[in-house]
């Protein structure tokens, strides 16, 4: 299609947005319920953030491709480049503000390693498999691989348990212990390697879904019906699969990737009515000014809590604690964590606004 799809730009937005409100609450003993991920397996709101993003990949990957006349391997080198750099930054803002952590116990997995690892992976495929039934084909592979890993190689009685799976135990002899996440209780990375092959499938699906609809000229033919039979199917297939393969975002599993993407374009569907047919779109400038760079606003945001945390340091607290004890917890403690957070995310909105003023996008 040649009009931007400015659908696209509004759902990452709104996605980056989600994503600084949820990672940066006043105080995480104060949080409302939707805020917070599960446990384990099921689903919160806060779950569909993360593979919002993951999804919104593979659709700026068809829109970049498509606009590419690289050949393979030219076309993979741009992905190679891309996707190393991403992981750097996703270390360094592991690492920052350097000074406080010793490199040797630095965690090596995180969000953007995450983004990272399942861009090279589906970038890998999409840069030599053109034809749409031998991406899925490929997509299939990645889910019905990673679940045979986690199935057929338990470390417990259950291969899905937060003490039972694979996946803790593998990050552990190919990073070690002390660089592995340790938030569940034990050593567990939920952005650990083998969620990778899922991740990179849910790639891989949102690929597949924009070629679709950018391919069929869906929004001047009337065929966004058929993005809600796709996300309808997709949250049945994943409810159904959760019967024997649980939905789990610290995995990642299959039956996570088919209900969380359905859910998704079911909610891009709705964005496409509102914002590209009936034009309704001043409500989402903040998403729009936050979809046009999206992952320095991301990184702007972890650098900003963890200037607060580890650089200002009053007495025995830090400026982060104390902006929210002192200004935001006397308004209530959960609602005053919201608004902590709301204004973190205002306050990165003003540099993307910034940008956004003077025409920049900042891509790696």
């Amino acid at each position: 299609m040649k009009n931007r799809i400015q659908s696209i730009d509004i759902l990452r937005g709104l996605t980056i947005f989600l994503m600084i409100v949820v990672n940066t609450p006043g105080s995480w003993s104060h949080v409302y319920a939707p805020l917070l991920h599960a446990k384990w397996h099921g689903t919160t709101p806060t779950d569909l953030v993360f593979p919002s993003f993951l999804f919104i990949v593979g659709m700026s990957m068809f829109i970049s491709f498509k606009k590419a006349s690289s050949s393979n391997k030219l076309l993979f080198g741009k992905v190679l480049k891309r996707g190393l750099l991403i992981l750097l930054i996703g270390l360094a803002l592991n690492w920052f503000p350097f000074y406080h952590q010793n490199i040797v116990d630095l965690r090596i997995f995180g969000v953007l390693q995450r983004i990272a690892l399942a861009f090279l992976l589906a970038g890998f495929i999409l840069s030599f498999i053109k034809k749409r039934n031998h991406i899925i084909i490929a997509f299939v592979v990645l889910l019905l691989a990673h679940w045979g890993i986690l199935y057929f190689f338990p470390v417990g009685a259950d291969p899905f348990a937060l003490d039972g799976n694979i996946s803790g135990p593998l990050d552990i002899i190919l990073v070690g212990e002390k660089h592995v996440y340790g938030g569940f209780g034990i050593p567990f990375d939920p952005e650990g390697l083998l969620g990778t092959l899922s991740s990179a499938g849910q790639v891989l699906l949102g690929y597949l879904v924009c070629r679709y609809f950018m391919e069929s000229n869906a929004l001047v033919n009337g065929k966004t019906r058929n993005l809600l039979f796709f996300g309808i199917t997709a949250i049945g297939l994943g409810l159904l699969w959760n019967i024997i393969y649980p939905i789990n975002k610290p995995l990642w599993t299959g039956s996570y990737v088919f209900f969380t993407s359905g859910i998704i374009t079911l909610v891009w569907a709705l964005l496409i009515w509102v914002i590209d047919i009936m034009k309704l779109d001043k409500w989402a400038f903040v998403f729009k000014v936050f979809g046009r760079n999206p992952l320095i606003s991301y990184v702007l945001s972890i650098v900003v809590v963890k200037i607060l945390m580890r650089i200002i340091k009053i007495e025995e607290s830090n400026g982060y604690a104390l902006l929210y004890q002192k200004v935001f917890q006397p308004i209530g403690d959960k609602l005053g964590s919201l608004l902590f957070a709301l204004s973190i995310t205002m306050l990165v909105w003003l540099f993307a606004y910034w940008l956004y003023k003077k025409g920049k996008v900042i891509r790696v």
